[in-house]
C-alpha cells in the first residue's frame, strides 16, 4: 500500500482488469523516480532483494542454480533482480508495464554493463511462446497489482517449461487486517481478513491512482493449484534484528511480531529440461 497524495483519498472499493491496469501504468510512470530516490541504495543496482526485510537471493537460493537458465522477471520495475541474474550467469528477459521504469532500467544497465533484455508487456497477456522459460520470478511485481492474479499464474505457467519455477512475493496477506502505519496503529487489526476489495486511491473524481488487491493465503493457493502448478514452499521472512529502516508500513516495531511479506515457491510438474 503505497499511502494517497495530498489529493487523493485510500478507500476499499472493487476495481476491474481496466481500471487498475490504467491506475498501475500511470502510477508507476509518475512516481518512478521518486520510488527509485527513496529505495534504490536499498534495492541495488544489481542486487536481489525479495522484501522491505531485507532478504536477498544470494542469502535464500530460492530459485535454485540460475546459471544457464532462461528466466523471466515478471513486474521487473528498473530490472535490478534481472541484473543480479545476469550477472550469476542466467539468461534473463525482464517484462514490466511502466514504461518509466523500463527506461530507469535500461539506463542503469548501460551505465554498469548489465543491459538485459526489457519489454513492456501486461502480466496478464505475456508475450512469449508456451515453454519458454526455465525460471520465473517476481518480487512484489505485477501480481498484487491486477484484478485477475490467477491469469497471472496461468500466464507463468504456459511459459513455463516442465520442472520450471515459479517464485514470486507479495505483501503478507495478513497484513490486510492491519492499518498501513509503520507505528503502534498499525498493530491494531480493524479489518476483516476475509475483505477481498483492493486497497484504492483516487483523486477527487473518483479515478483510482493506485489500486492493490488483496488475497487470503488460500486464495494464493487455489490460484497457484488452479494453474497447474505445486506449491513447494512458502517464506515468511522474519524482521532481521539489525535492521533499522523503516519501509512505508514495514517497519522494525511491525515486523517484530506481524509478518510483512510472503513468498510462494512453485514448481510446474515434470522432469527439468536438460542444460544445453
Amino acid at each position: 500500500m503505497s499511502g494517497p497524495s495530498e489529493d487523493d483519498v485510500a478507500t476499499r472499493r472493487s476495481a476491474g482488469d481496466d481500471e487498475s491496469r490504467a491506475a498501475s501504468r500511470s502510477w508507476w510512470d509518475h512516481q518512478a523516480d521518486d520510488y527509485l530516490d527513496e529505495h534504490g541504495a536499498f534495492l541495488g543496482e544489481a542486487r536481489f532483494v525479495w522484501c522491505p526485510e531485507g532478504l536477498s537471493e544470494s542469502d535464500a537460493g530460492l530459485l535454485g542454480d540460475v546459471r544457464d537458465r532462461r528466466v523471466l522477471e515478471v513486474g521487473c520495475g528498473a530490472a535490478q533482480c534481472a541484473r543480479w541474474l545476469l550477472a550469476a550467469g542466467a539468461d534473463p528477459v525482464a517484462l514490466d508495464l511502466s514504461a518509466a521504469m523500463l527506461r530507469r532500467g535500461r539506463d542503469v544497465g548501460a551505465a554498469t554493463g548489465l543491459a538485459v533484455p526489457l519489454i513492456q508487456a501486461d502480466a496478464t497477456r505475456l508475450p512469449f511462446a508456451d515453454a519458454s522459460f526455465d525460471i520465473a520470478c517476481s518480487a512484489y511485481g505485477a501480481v498484487p497489482f491486477v484484478a485477475d492474479s490467477g491469469a497471472v499464474m496461468a500466464e507463468v505457467a504456459r511459459v513455463l517449461r516442465p520442472g520450471g519455477r515459479w517464485v514470486f512475493s507479495v505483501t503478507h496477506p495478513l497484513r490486510w487486517s492491519f492499518p498501513d502505519d509503520a507505528g503502534t496503529d498499525g498493530l491494531v487489526a480493524c479489518d476483516s481478513y476475509w475483505d477481498r476489495r483492493p486497497y484504492v486511491e483516487q483523486g477527487p473524481t473518483g479515478r483510482a491512482t493506485y489500486v492493490e488487491h488483496h488475497r487470503t493465503l488460500g486464495d494464493r493457493v487455489r490460484e497457484i493449484t488452479a494453474a497447474g502448478l505445486t506449491l513447494v514452499d512458502l517464506v515468511e521472512p522474519e524482521w532481521p534484528a539489525d535492521l533499522t529502516r523503516t519501509w512505508g508500513a514495514w517497519s522494525p516495531l511491525r515486523g517484530r511480531v506481524i509478518p510483512g511479506t510472503a513468498i510462494f515457491v512453485c514448481l510446474k510438474p515434470g522432469p527439468a529440461a536438460p542444460l544445453s
